[in-house]
């Protein structure tokens, strides 16, 4: 298709992005697809797929539909979608004998959704700046619709799921989240059976909260105990404000439902993003990390805490300060306690010296990282995951978001 018919004007970007989403807001989820190649046909794109990341975090997998082009699912870790996926940049491939194949991050907010692939003959600078708007609607298409469907899950499964992960991956907020001040990123594995992890967050103003939970046992019985947990924080986050609060309604919440020998472990965090000051209360996790230009500086100790669950007194909450550019990486039992080769656990020393050894290359942003951090990690323990693990890490920019409040 010759490019000089396609109509490329800005008014004309702005009418298919209208028509789109006029078009996209009664469509079944199952007729979105068809209407992203048609939309991207009319500006004379074609070869159109959107793939979505697998639960493991290794593969972005071909959404099926009509007239989509479904090809082999692309690695995240070195592919041209891979790269547009972890960067969150638009990648630019030159095909043969002619043509360009564009790859698009799928960006809800700063969450990625996945990537959107097309080719044109030639690529231009409104081409780019309408291929990522419209990139921007498919994403939110695809997160609304996802409510609607069990489509999008499917694509993205690479073998079967437990019940007991289904139950935990419903629960789970977006893998991350980016604001000028801060970002967050979170890992579970084993991806397919994972039980009583999870980890949640929400920004309420300036303050960015943050539970990271492992609950005892596995299956469906710690599975249940973490859907509780998770639910007693996130009520007790929207009514009350304090860390010890919180800690004191999981506390009576699993006590109450489950009985006295059932605990959940639990780090409860509050992060000023505009200060940087953050609040700790460590109720029998391993202390998490503060890392610094790429290395761990120290180990965040706070006063001893029970699980929750054991009916125990208020905590001492621990106050830190953190810089501009320092992470603070949390992490359950899973990832140290694991056995390596000759039986030996795989301990904190080992976890520092992959977190120092990866910050010796260049940071691709906390997404990338995090995600490089787990499959190092899970490489260096032999592919070895008896137990849930969970990796969860935040980085504090700093900084205030005013700029965002006009439109200059």
């Amino acid at each position: 298709m010759g490019t000089e018919s396609i109509d490329r004007s800005e008014g004309f970007g702005e009418r298919l992005l209208g028509l789109l989403l006029d078009r996209a807001r009664l469509l079944p989820p199952q007729m979105i697809a068809p209407l992203i190649a048609e939309g991207v046909a009319r500006i004379g794109g074609r070869d159109v797929s959107v793939l979505l990341q697998d639960y493991a975090q290794e593969l972005l997998v071909p959404l099926p539909g009509k007239k989509l082009h479904v090809a082999q699912p692309e690695s995240v870790a070195d592919s041209p979608a891979g790269r547009a996926f972890l960067r969150g940049d638009v990648v630019e491939v030159p095909q043969a004998p002619g043509g360009v194949r564009m790859y698009l991050p799928l960006l809800d907010g700063s969450d990625q959704v996945g990537v959107l692939a097309l080719t044109l003959d030639a690529v231009g600078d409104d081409d780019r700046r309408l291929l990522t708007r419209l990139a921007s609607l498919v994403a939110d298409m695809l997160v609304t619709k996802n409510a609607y469907t069990d489509q999008f899950f499917q694509a993205r499964r690479r073998e079967p799921m437990s019940v007991s992960a289904e139950i935990q991956w419903s629960l789970l907020p977006p893998l991350t989240m980016s604001v000028p001040q801060v970002e967050v990123a979170g890992a579970l594995e084993p991806a397919y059976r994972v039980a009583g992890d999870s980890f949640d967050y929400a920004l309420n103003g300036n303050i960015l909260h943050m539970a990271v939970i492992d609950a005892m046992g596995h299956g469906l019985d710690a599975a249940t105990m973490a859907t509780v947990a998770i639910g007693a924080y996130r009520h007790a986050r929207r009514v009350f404000i304090s860390l010890d609060e919180k800690y004191a309604f999981m506390d009576d919440a699993i006590s109450r439902q489950f009985g006295p020998d059932h605990f959940v472990t639990a780090q409860l965090m509050h992060l000023n993003i505009t200060t940087g000051e953050m609040e700790l209360v460590n109720a029998g996790h391993p202390a998490p990390l503060l890392i610094r230009d790429g290395r761990v500086v120290e180990q965040l100790e706070s006063a001893t805490t029970l699980p929750v669950g054991f009916g125990g007194e208020m905590p001492r909450v621990r106050e830190h300060v953190l810089q501009r550019g320092d992470r603070v990486l949390s992490y359950t039992d899973g990832i140290i306690e694991e056995h390596v080769v000759g039986g030996e656990t795989f301990g904190e020393e080992r976890l520092i010296h992959c977190v120092n050894r990866l910050g010796e290359v260049p940071s691709e942003g906390v997404r990338a990282d995090l995600r490089r951090l787990s499959h190092t990690l899970r490489r260096e323990r032999g592919g070895r995951t008896t137990d849930d693990a969970t990796l969860f890490m935040v980085e504090w920019h700093g900084g205030t978001a005013d700029h965002l409040m006009t439109l200059d």
